[in-house]
C-alpha cells in the first residue's frame, strides 16, 4: 500500500497502478526509481505512524484531564465508547 501511494507521490502523472506497473492517462508505462520509491515509501510510513501517535497522545490527554476534573474510569470509557 505505501509503495502504491509512493509511486504517485513521486510522478503525479500515474493514474493507476497494475500489478506495480504504473499507466500514465494515455496508459503509457511510467518508469520509476524502485529505490526512491522504496525511500518514499518508508517517509510515508513515518509519517503516517506520527499521525497515528499523535492521535492516541490526543485521546489520552483527553482521558487525563476528564480525570482531574473527577471522572471515574467508569465514565470516561462510557463517554467515549
Amino acid at each position: 500500500m505505501m509503495k502504491t501511494q509512493a509511486i504517485f507521490a513521486l510522478h503525479p502523472n500515474v493514474v493507476v497502478i497494475r500489478d506495480s506497473v504504473a499507466f500514465d492517462a494515455d496508459e503509457n508505462i511510467v518508469e520509476y526509481d524502485e529505490a526512491a520509491v522504496a525511500s518514499k515509501a518508508i517517509e510515508i510510513q513515518a509519517e503516517w505512524d506520527a499521525a497515528k501517535q499523535t492521535q492516541i497522545d490526543a485521546k489520552q490527554s483527553a482521558i487525563d484531564k476528564l480525570a482531574k476534573l473527577g471522572l471515574t474510569p467508569d465514565e470516561v470509557k462510557a463517554l467515549l465508547g
